[in-house]
C-alpha cells in the first residue's frame, strides 16, 4: 500500500507536505504536515490519515486542472478502504525499538535490498522516440564519469522539449546494461518530495527507518559518500526550484552520477555542473517522428513538414498532434487547417486527458501554466504574466527587448498593478530575466532580442482575460511606433519591426481597427517602411491587402480606408506602374471629392499626388499644368506660407523643368528658396530639398560647374543637420559626383561614386533602388571614362538585380536595357557617346520620364504628401 500512496503523490505532481496539509484542512481534516510525512515514510497506519491524504491529493489535482488530470478511480475512497483492509489482513503489527526499522503499513519489517536496486518508477519511453544528439552526450558522460568523479548534468529547457524522455532513456539504457547498482528516479517537484525519496532509499539500503525524513535523507547522502564502490545514478526530474536542493545535492564521488531535468536556467544550477540546453526537434527529427507515429501512411503525412513547422518542432506538441490525428482519422494537412483556425483553441486540438500519449500528464496548453503562475510570484511580483502577454502578441523569433521598456509599456504595467506600486524599466528587465530562468522565453543579450515559442504565445493569448485584450494590443502597437526610427538607417532593424507588426496584426487584428479612430498608425508605418527600405513592390502588395481589411472593418468611405488607397497608389507607382498609380489616384480623387468636398486637405493632397503621377506617367506638361491649377487653391485654403503650399510650388517648378524649361525651373526654385528659408529656416529639410533641386536644374540649364559648387556647398549642411548616413545626404553626394563628371571630370565622378556606393550599400542594403541608382551611375561613368566593355558588364549585373527587385516594367529596368544595348554597340569615340541622350529621347520620346533617368538622377524632391 505504501507504494500506492507514493504513486498517487507522484501522479498529482508531488506537492509539498505543507500544501497537502492546507488541502486537507479545506476538506475538513486537521491532518498535519508531519502526519502526512509519517504516512509516506510508512510510519502511520491509521485509516483516517489515508483517507485525508487521498482527499488532499484529489483536491490538489482539481486546483491544477487541466495541467493535472486524474482517473476518478485513483482517488475513489472505497477502493482505498479495500486496499487498507487487504494490507492489514496480510498480518503483522508495527514494531518499534530503540533503533527503529523501516516498517510499511502492512506491518512487515523493511529489509535491506539485494543489488542492483531501483528506487522510484521510471517513466516509459515515448512511442516512436527519436534519438537526439543529447543522448550521445549523456552516454559519453556516463562512460567517463564512472571511475573518476561525479558528473552533475542539468538538462534545461522549456516545457515540452523532451527533457524527461532524455533522462528516462539514459536511465533505461544504464539499467539494462548493468552499469549501475542503484538507480533512483525522483520527481523533484518539491523539497519534501526529494527528502521523502532519499529517506526511502536510506531505508531500502540499510533496513533502518528514521522518524524524521530529513535524518533519513542525511543518512542516504552519507551512504553515497562511503567507499562502498556501489555505482549509482540519481535522476531528479522536473526540479521546480533550485533552492529545494540546498543541502541535498549528492556528493562528488568516483562511482556516482546524477542528472537533473528542469525548466529553470538559474546561474546556481550551472555553477560547477554541466548544463545541457535541450532544444526543439530539428526539422528532420520532426518529420521522422510524424512518419513513424502515423505508420508511414502517405495520405496521413500530407503537409507533415509544414505541420512540424506550425508546431514549432516541439516534441510534446508533435506527440499530441499525432495522437489527435490518429484518433480522428485526419491527415497532417487537415490538422493544420484546424490548427490555423483562429476560432479553435489549443485545448480543442489535443486528445482528451484520458487519451494523452506516452503518459503525458498535461496537454500542450497546460504544460506552461504552472510556470506562468510561478513567474508572477517572483520579484518584482505581479509583472510576469502581463509582460508575457505583451510578448505573446509579437514575433516569436525576434522581439526587440527595448520595446518592453518603453514609457508606453511601463504606463500599461503600472495600470495592471492598479497604480499601487511603481514600475520602472529595471523592473521589466528583471521580469524578463525571471521568464528566461523559467524557460518561458529566451533572452539574447547580444542583439538584444527576445524569443518566445509560438505555442507558448498561443497558450498565453488563449488564457488572457478578455478585458485586457484590446489594451494589450494597443499598448504593443504604440510601443512599436515609439521605437520606429524616422529614418531607417539599419535595414535589419526595419525588418524586425515590420515582422513584429505583422505578428501583432495576425494575433490581435480587430483591436487595431476602430470605426471612430480608424486604423492604428503602426499599420501605415509598417507599409511605408517597406517602400522606403526599397521593397516597393512589397509595399504596394501590403497596401493592397490592407485596403481589403480597411473596407471590411471601417467601411469603404472611412477616412483611413481612403488613406490606405492613397498608400497603395503611391507604392504602385514607385514600383514602376506610374500609369496604374495615376488611374488609382484619379479614382480616389473622385471619392474624396464626394465624401470630403473640394476644400478638404486630403482632397488637395490627392490632387497633388494626381499631378505627380501624371508627370511620372510621361506627361510633364500636364503635370506642370495641374500643379499650376492647384497652387491658387492651396494659397486660398492654407495661405501662401503654409509648408504644403511651398511644397506645391517646389513640385510645380520641378515639372516645369521636366517639361523642357530648366532655366524657368531654376528661377522658380531660387525664389522659393528664399521663402522656405524665411518661413522654415535654412536648416529645415524642405529648405535643403529646394537647394538640391535648384542645383540640379542649374546644371541642366547649362551650368554644370555651378551645379557642382551648389552641391558642394549643400553637402556639409546636410551632414551637420541630418547626419552623414541620412538618405538625402547620400543622394546629394550622388548628385555631386554626377555633376563632377558632367563638368568634365569622369574619373573624379567614378571615385566619388564608389565611395557613395559603399555607404549606400551599408546603410540601405543592396536591393534599395537608390543603391542600384548609384550602381547605374558607376556603370555609366565607367563607359564615359573609356571602358565601355566594363560598363556593359556592370549594367548586365545590375539588370539581373533590377529584374528581381523592381520587375521588368519598371522605368529603371527598361532604361538599364537601353544602356546595355547602346554601350554594346558603342564605336569608341567621345562624340558618339555624347549622342546617347539624344538616342534615348528618340526611342522614348522627349517627355518620357525615363529620358532623364538615363542620367541616374535621384533628386530629393518632396514626395507626395
Amino acid at each position: 500500500m505504501l507504494d500506492d500512496l507514493r504513486r498517487l503523490h507522484a501522479l498529482v505532481g508531488s506537492p509539498s507536505l505543507e500544501t497537502l496539509a492546507r488541502h486537507a484542512q479545506a476538506e475538513g481534516s486537521a491532518t498535519s504536515r508531519s502526519t502526512f510525512g509519517n504516512l509516506l515514510n510508512g510510519r502511520s497506519t491509521r485509516l483516517d490519515t489515508v483517507e485525508a491524504f487521498v482527499r488532499a491529493c484529489a483536491r490538489h489535482a482539481r486546483t491544477r486542472r487541466p495541467s493535472i488530470t486524474l482517473d476518478p478511480q485513483e482517488v475513489h475512497l472505497g477502493a482505498w478502504r479495500d486496499r487498507y483492509a487487504d494490507s492489514h489482513r496480510s498480518g503483522g503489527t508495527r514494531r518499534t525499538s530503540a533503533a527503529p526499522r523501516w516498517v510499511d503499513i502492512t506491518g512487515a519489517p523493511h529489509r535491506s535490498q539485494l543489488w542492483p536496486h531501483q528506487v522510484g518508477v521510471l517513466p516509459l519511453l515515448a512511442d516512436c522516440r527519436q534519438e537526439r544528439p543529447a543522448d550521445h552526450d549523456l552516454d559519453a558522460f556516463m562512460a567517463t564519469g564512472s571511475g573518476t568523479a561525479v558528473v552533475w548534468q542539468v538538462l534545461s529547457g522549456m516545457g515540452g522539449v523532451g527533457k524527461t524522455q532524455l533522462a528516462a532513456a539514459l536511465a533505461h539504457r544504464t539499467w539494462r546494461a548493468g552499469q549501475v547498482d542503484l538507480l533512483m528516479w525522483v520527481t523533484a517537484a518539491s523539497r519534501d518530495a526529494v527528502v521523502i525519496a532519499y529517506a526511502q532509499a536510506a531505508a531500502d539500503i540499510t533496513g533502518l527507518q528514521d522518524d524524521d525524513p530529513e535524518q533519513g535523507a542525511a543518512r542516504f547522502l552519507a551512504w553515497l559518500s562511503e567507499p562502498h564502490r556501489r555505482r549509482w545514478l540519481i535522476v531528479l526530474d522536473d526540479l521546480q526550484n533550485p533552492a529545494d536542493l540546498n543541502g541535498l545535492w549528492p556528493p562528488t564521488v568516483p562511482s556516482g552520477r546524477a542528472v537533473v531535468t528542469t525548466r529553470r536556467r538559474d546561474a546556481a544550477l550551472s555553477s560547477g555542473r554541466y548544463l545541457v540546453e535541450v532544444g526543439l526537434f530539428t526539422p528532420g527529427q520532426s518529420t521522422a517522428y510524424l512518419s513513424a507515429r502515423l505508420g508511414g501512411d502517405g495520405g496521413l503525412l500530407t503537409d507533415d513538414d509544414r505541420l512540424a513547422e506550425d508546431l514549432g518542432h516541439l516534441p510534446l506538441a508533435l506527440a499530441q498532434a499525432g495522437a489527435y490525428i490518429l484518433d480522428r482519422g485526419l491527415s497532417c494537412a487537415e490538422y493544420r487547417r484546424r490548427l490555423n483556425d483562429a476560432r479553435r483553441r489549443l485545448v480543442d486540438l489535443t486528445p482528451e486527458p484520458e487519451a494523452l500519449p506516452d503518459e503525458h500528464r498535461a496537454t500542450v496548453a497546460a504544460t506552461w501554466s504552472l510556470s506562468i503562475d510561478h513567474a508572477d510570484t517572483l520579484t518584482p511580483r505581479g509583472l510576469g504574466r502581463p509582460v508575457l502577454e505583451l510578448a505573446a502578441l509579437l514575433d516569436p523569433n525576434a522581439i526587440p527587448a527595448e520595446l518592453l521598456t518603453t514609457s508606453v509599456v511601463i504606463a500599461y504595467l503600472r495600470g495592471r498593478r492598479n497604480f499601487h506600486e511603481p514600475v520602472e524599466a529595471d523592473d521589466v528587465r528583471d521580469v524578463l530575466h525571471s521568464l528566461h530562468r523559467l524557460s518561458l522565453l529566451t533572452l539574447n543579450p547580444v542583439d538584444p532580442t527576445i524569443r518566445v515559442h509560438a505555442l507558448i504565445q498561443r497558450a498565453v493569448r488563449e488564457s488572457m482575460h478578455p478585458e485586457h485584450a484590446n489594451a494589450l494590443a494597443t499598448t504593443v502597437a504604440d510601443a512599436l511606433v515609439s521605437i520606429w526610427p524616422d529614418i531607417e538607417c539599419d535595414s535589419s532593424r526595419g525588418q524586425v519591426l515590420r515582422a513584429n507588426t505583422a505578428a501583432l496584426h495576425a494575433a490581435a487584428g480587430p483591436a487595431l481597427w476602430n470605426t471612430k479612430t480608424g486604423a492604428h498608425r503602426v499599420l501605415f508605418t509598417a507599409g511605408n517602411s517597406l517602400g522606403e527600405s526599397g521593397l516597393v513592390s512589397a509595399a504596394a502588395a501590403y497596401y493592397g491587402d490592407l485596403g481589403s481589411t480597411a473596407a471590411q472593418r471601417l467601411g469603404a468611405e472611412h477616412l483611413h480606408t481612403l488613406a490606405v488607397r492613397a498608400g497603395h497608389a503611391r507604392w504602385r507607382g514607385e514600383a514602376g506602374d506610374a500609369s496604374g498609380a495615376f488611374a488609382a489616384t484619379e479614382a480616389l480623387l473622385t471619392d474624396r471629392l464626394r465624401v470630403l468636398g473640394p476644400d478638404h486637405l486630403d482632397t488637395l493632397t490627392t490632387r497633388h499626388n494626381l499631378a505627380y503621377w501624371q508627370g511620372e506617367s510621361g506627361d510633364p506638361v500636364g503635370a506642370a499644368t495641374a500643379f499650376d491649377a492647384l497652387l491658387p487653391d492651396m494659397v486660398r485654403l492654407l495661405g501662401p506660407d503654409h509648408p504644403d503650399t511651398l511644397t506645391t510650388r517646389n513640385d510645380l517648378a520641378w515639372w516645369r523643368g521636366k517639361a523642357g524649361d530648366p532655366a524657368g525651373a531654376a528661377a522658380a526654385l531660387r525664389t522659393l528658396l528664399g521663402d522656405r528659408q524665411r518661413v522654415l529656416g535654412p536648416d529645415h529639410p524642405h529648405s535643403m530639398i529646394t537647394r538640391n533641386d535648384l542645383a540640379w536644374w542649374q546644371g541642366l540649364a547649362g551650368d554644370p560647374s555651378g551645379a557642382v559648387d551648389a552641391f558642394r556647398a549643400l553637402l556639409p549642411d546636410l551632414v551637420r543637420v541630418l547626419g552623414p548616413d541620412h538618405p538625402r545626404t547620400l543622394t546629394t553626394r550622388n548628385n555631386l559626383a554626377w555633376w563632377q563628371g558632367a563638368a568634365g571630370n569622369p574619373r573624379r565622378a567614378l571615385a566619388a561614386l564608389r565611395e557613395v556606393y559603399v555607404d549606400r550599400l551599408r546603410v540601405l542594403g543592396p536591393d534599395h533602388p537608390h543603391t542600384m541608382i548609384t550602381r547605374g551611375s558607376l556603370a555609366y561613368w565607367t563607359a564615359m571614362a573609356g571602358d565601355p566593355d566594363g560598363a556593359v558588364t556592370a549594367f548586365e549585373a545590375l539588370l539581373t538585380d533590377r529584374l528581381r527587385v523592381l520587375g521588368p516594367n519598371h522605368p529603371h529596368t527598361r532604361t538599364n536595357r537601353h544602356q546595355i544595348a547602346y554601350w554594346s554597340d558603342y564605336p569608341g569615340d567621345q562624340a558618339t557617346a555624347g549622342t546617347l541622350l539624344t538616342d534615348i529621347v528618340q526611342v522614348l520620346g522627349p517627355d518620357h520620364p525615363d529620358t532623364l533617368t538615363v542620367w541616374s538622377h535621384d533628386s530629393t524632391q518632396a514626395s507626395p504628401p
